[in-house]
C-alpha cells in the first residue's frame, strides 16, 4: 500500500511539473502539436525502455476483452484531453491551469463512484466538494478576466473530464504491464495528434525544440503514465486520482517560482481549499470485514495474505514476480483500497 501511494505521488510530481514546461512551450508550437510531440517522446521513450528491460519485443499479454478499454484511455486521454489543455494553457496562466487540473482527481471519484461503483466514504467526497469549490473560484469571472481566459479555464476543465475517463478506463488493464499500457498509449496519441496538426498545415518544428517538448512529455506523461498504472493496481481508481491530486500543487509552485507569475488573493483561497481537499483523501482509513471471490489472473505479486499458492514448476524464491495464479474465496479484515484484489461491494 505505501509503495503504491509512493507511485501515485512521484507520478503526481512528474505530471505537476510538466505543465508550466508546456506552457513555456505554447507560444513555441501549436497547440495540437504540441500535444503531439509531448505524447510521440512519451511514447517513443518507453518503448525503447521496454525494448531495452526485456531485450527485444514481447506480448504483454492483454486479453480481447482488454482492448477496447486501452483503446478508449488512449483516445479520451491520449487525443482530446492534452489537446484541451494546450489550448487551454494558451490562454491562461500556467499557475492558474495547473491548479484547475485538481479537477481531474474529483472527476475521477466521481465516475468511479457513480458508473464502476468503486467505494467512496464522506471523507472523500467532502475532500472532493473542497476541491470543486477551489476550481469554482479559480474559474469564477472577474472584473479583470476576458472571454478569452475564461475560455482557457473551461478548455482546462474539459482536459480534466477526458483523463477523469482516461483513468477509470486504464483501471481496467492496470494489472498489465504499465510500460506497455504507457508506451502504447503515447505512441498512438502522438501519432495521431502529429499527423493531424501537419494535416492542418503546421509545419516540422527546429529539432533542439521538438527534442526539448519529446522530453517533457517523456517525463511528464510517460514516466508519469507508468507510475500512474502502478498505482492504480495498488490503489484503485478515486484513491490513486486522490493522491495524484498533489500534482497541481507541484506545478503552480514551479510556475511561481521558475516564471515569475503573480498571483492574488482569489489564488490563495483556492490553493487553501483545495489543500484542505487533499488531506482530506491522503488521511482516509479503509477498514471493515470483506470477501474476496475466487479468481485467477497475472500480474507482479509477492507472498503475502493474499498470495499463498502453490507454483507449477521450479520457483528460485524471487520476489515479486509474476505468473497466472488463482485466489481461493477468503473472509478477512484489515485496512485497505479498492486495489486489483478489492474490488468488492459494500
Amino acid at each position: 500500500m505505501h509503495r503504491s501511494v509512493l507511485y501515485a505521488l512521484l507520478a503526481a510530481a512528474l505530471f505537476g511539473a510538466s505543465t508550466p514546461f508546456a506552457k513555456l512551450l505554447v507560444g513555441e508550437l501549436p497547440p495540437l502539436l504540441l500535444a503531439g510531440l509531448l505524447y510521440l517522446g512519451s511514447g517513443v521513450g518507453l518503448v525503447l525502455i521496454r525494448v531495452v528491460r526485456d531485450r527485444g519485443w514481447r506480448s504483454a499479454g492483454l486479453t480481447s476483452s482488454e482492448w477496447p478499454w486501452l483503446l478508449g484511455a488512449i483516445f479520451f486521454g491520449g487525443v482530446i484531453g492534452p489537446v484541451a489543455l494546450m489550448y487551454g494553457l494558451s490562454s491562461t496562466s500556467g499557475s492558474v491551469a495547473s491548479l484547475m487540473l485538481n479537477l481531474e482527481a474529483v472527476l475521477t471519484a466521481l465516475i468511479a463512484w457513480v458508473v464502476f461503483r468503486e467505494n467512496a466514504d464522506r471523507r472523500i467526497v467532502l475532500g472532493m466538494l473542497a476541491i470543486v469549490a477551489g476550481g469554482v473560484v479559480l474559474a469564477w469571472p472577474r472584473g479583470d478576466t476576458g472571454p478569452t481566459e475564461w475560455a482557457g479555464t473551461l478548455f482546462v476543465a474539459g482536459a480534466c473530464l477526458c483523463w477523469a475517463i482516461d483513468n477509470n478506463l486504464t483501471r481496467k488493464v492496470s494489472a498489465s504491464d504499465a510500460l506497455f499500457v504507457a508506451g502504447v498509449k503515447g505512441s498512438i496519441a502522438g501519432l495521431v495528434n502529429s499527423v493531424l496538426a501537419f494535416s492542418l498545415g503546421a509545419s516540422l518544428p527546429e529539432l533542439g525544440l521538438a527534442i526539448e517538448t519529446m522530453t517533457v512529455g517523456l517525463l511528464g506523461y510517460g514516466l508519469s503514465l507508468v507510475l500512474f498504472v502502478l498505482a492504480l493496481r495498488g490503489l484503485g481508481t478515486a484513491r490513486t486520482g486522490a493522491y495524484f491530486s498533489t500534482a497541481p500543487f507541484v506545478g503552480a509552485a514551479v510556475a511561481l517560482l521558475l516564471l515569475g507569475e503573480q498571483t492574488n488573493s482569489t489564488f490563495w483561497l483556492a490553493a487553501a481549499l483545495m489543500g484542505w481537499g487533499v488531506w482530506l483523501h491522503l488521511t482516509e482509513r479503509h477498514d471493515h470485514l470483506h470477501t474476496h471471490e475466487p479468481v485467477e489472473h497475472s500480474h507482479p505479486h509477492v507472498h503475502d495474505a493474499h498470495h499463498q499458492h502453490d507454483h507449477e514448476g521450479p520457483w528460485g524464491g524471487i520476489e515479486p514476480h509474476e505468473h497466472r495464479h488463482r485466489h481461493a474465496a477468503l473472509v478477512h479484515k484489515h485496512p485497505h483500497f479498492p486495489d486489483v484484489h478489492h474490488r468488492h461491494a459494500h
